[in-house]
């Protein structure tokens, strides 16, 4: 179900919703996590659960791409959490303002070269969420999402 368009089936029932945009910096990526964590935490998975640290993780990779990668002066990203309460299953997104990047399709990232200080994100990513991939929703920007079970 690693696919470059998002899945549109497999849930049913009531979901919870928190967006924000936030700018483009590492200011921006690392109050991201903060803010994820917080909402994570008011959906019932504390700060100190195994859930909460593992989508705190993910939204933190890919919010810090969203800063490094899809960057453009004067412009934000966009962090959005869904909750699928039925099963417990969190996607989160971030959408950027660089269509033109991006990442390598999931089952396609080769691994970090071990004397870089980058590179290991995406790889992260492909390791805890059950899915994760990129659609591009407009020619200005693109999201990329990932799914993690809280359960």
């Amino acid at each position: 179900m690693n696919v470059d368009i998002a899945p549109t089936t497999g849930h049913t029932g009531p979901v919870r919703h928190f967006s924000i945009r936030l700018s483009a910096t590492a200011r921006g990526a690392r109050l991201a996590r903060h803010l994820s964590a917080e909402q994570i935490a008011s959906w019932g998975w504390p700060y100190d659960s195994e859930a909460n640290r593992t989508a705190s993780l993910l939204v933190a990779e890919l919010a810090a791409n969203a800063a490094v990668h899809g960057r453009v002066t004067g412009r934000d990203f966009r962090l959005r959490l869904t909750l699928h309460p039925e099963d417990a299953t969190l996607r989160i997104e971030l959408t950027d303002a660089r269509p033109d990047r991006r990442p390598p399709a999931p089952g396609t990232l080769r691994p970090a070269v071990s004397d870089t200080e980058s590179g290991r994100g995406l790889l992260l990513v492909e390791a805890l969420a059950s899915h994760w991939g990129t659609t591009g929703g407009d020619p200005y920007t693109k999201t990329v999402w990932c799914e993690v079970a809280l359960r």
